[in-house]
């Protein structure tokens, strides 16, 4: 029963913390090892605030054991769009958990910082459709021109939803002429 008080009172804790846009008490909050569904919320209100003094502590928080905090953590930059978080979310999209590689790739479209092309590129091979996907949208919204061959090249996944994404990001990035590879599957 003790640890259910205990919960109750992080969670109001972090509703108070939201009200007052207390960053620091949030950040100590991602802290807590005990329960990882309080340490993904607080990584959430964090995001919603908004506040670009929530990323060192955000950025540390992909590295957490619990994946519910690391892609919490990932959305929470990519709304706070700060570039400072850019090497550690391209370092997220070889997360061990698609889920947060997908967050990360979403997060670095959001933030839109051409140093993340190249990590994208090599996400667009990966494994998991929904991977694939979301980083072919985020080099849309980058629309950096080294995306161009890659994209192109996605454009044949054997997933409709990937050949789609890329065949949008092409646009975005300014390919004149779309020219799609044939799909080989």
């Amino acid at each position: 029963m003790w640890l259910l008080d205990l919960l109750f009172r992080y969670n109001s804790s972090i509703k108070s913390m939201e009200a007052r846009r207390d960053i620091k008490g949030l950040a100590r909050v991602l802290k807590y090892r005990r329960d990882p569904a309080t340490r993904a919320k607080a990584a959430r209100v964090l995001g919603v605030i908004g506040d670009t003094r929530s990323v060192v502590p955000l950025m540390r928080s992909l590295k957490d054991p619990d994946r519910s905090v690391r892609f919490t953590a990932a959305e929470s930059l990519g709304r706070i769009g700060d570039a400072k978080a850019v090497e550690q979310l391209a370092e997220a999209l070889t997360d061990r958990d698609w889920y947060v590689r997908l967050h990360a790739a979403a997060a670095l479209g959001d933030i839109g910082d051409s140093r993340a092309v190249e990590p994208l590129t090599q996400a667009l091979k990966d494994e998991e459709k929904a991977v694939r996907e979301w980083s072919a949208r985020a080099l849309g919204n980058i629309r950096d021109s080294r995306a161009l061959e890659p994209l192109t090249a996605a454009s044949a996944d054997k997933e409709g939803s990937v050949r789609d994404a890329a065949r949008d990001a092409l646009t975005k990035v300014g390919a004149r002429k779309l020219r799609v590879a044939p799909c080989t599957t």
